[in-house]
């Protein structure tokens, strides 16, 4: 086996969120010795310019700045929010669909400040994006729509996701929204998408699967309320029974599940 093929079955192997992890670490640790060990300057092939004059000439850059950083608490920041929100959104929804979210949040984000680079060309002239930010808000945001009552805790304080979520984006795009305004506005984008998604979903319209599996509308089984007692009944004992799944997970992580509890986790996720 070739030192390729060895490489390819690694990444096999792993989740789909390592992955996106070892990707994010890579190309900062790539750029890092690149710029201050070899003195080559790749930086500008990888984060994406403001500029769309730019742009035409590196429109790879749109997919590439997402896993892209130069600052070491940058990454740092990132990676975390994208390891914690990410293993409750594959725990439920999916490894694909993470990936997907995280890609096309970031892509938005992205579209959102050339969109405006086109409309406001002297003010971001110049610069350039880069970062997981817009990405990781993405997948921050679908949760929150998803499962907005699930538990977190943010310096040993308990609080439901959203409320999580409006934290996280209010401090990293809110607050003094002068200094760095294209990549607040770049996770204005990727929020959004994440917003639009969850929304979606919990409405039963899986965008990913119209998009990538079908090609047609394709629906997530949705069971319709049922003002029956037995109906309510049948209702309150899943909820519940997804409560403690979830419950299980927040104290012991999603790998502690058996397998029976993990069908039944995605079954009931489809279901709300």
């Amino acid at each position: 086996m070739s030192a390729l093929d060895n490489i390819k079955a690694t990444f096999q192997q792993q989740s789909k969120l390592t992955i996106l992890i070892i990707l994010n670490v890579s190309v900062y640790l790539t750029l890092n010795i690149a710029t201050n060990i070899i003195r080559v300057p790749l930086t500008e092939y990888f984060a994406m310019p403001l500029s769309t004059n730019v742009f035409i000439y590196k429109f790879w850059t749109i997919f590439t700045y997402m896993f892209t950083h130069v600052d070491l608490m940058h990454v740092l920041f990132n990676l975390l929010l994208l390891y914690f929100s990410g293993r409750l959104f594959y725990s439920i929804l999916g490894e694909k669909r993470l990936v997907y979210v995280y890609v096309m949040s970031g892509v938005l984000g992205g579209a959102l400040l050339l969109f405006l680079g086109i409309i406001f060309p002297e003010t971001f002239a110049g610069g350039y994006l880069l970062g997981a930010s817009a990405a990781v808000l993405g997948i921050i945001m679908v949760m929150a729509v998803y499962t907005p009552n699930y538990p977190v805790f943010v310096f040993f304080i308990e609080m439901p996701f959203k409320y999580f979520a409006l934290l996280v984006f209010v401090t990293s795009t809110v607050i003094d929204f002068a200094s760095n305004t294209g990549g607040k506005i770049a996770h204005i984008g990727g929020a959004l998408f994440g917003l639009l998604y969850g929304y979606q979903l919990k409405k039963g319209n899986d965008i990913f699967e119209f998009s990538f599996l079908s090609r047609s509308k394709s629906k997530m089984k949705i069971v319709h309320k049922n003002t029956s007692s037995a109906g309510q009944r049948a209702d309150n004992v899943d909820e519940s029974y997804l409560n403690k799944l979830l419950d299980k997970i927040s104290k012991s992580g999603y790998d502690s599940l058996t397998s029976k509890e993990k069908d039944d986790l995605f079954k009931l996720s489809q279901k709300k």
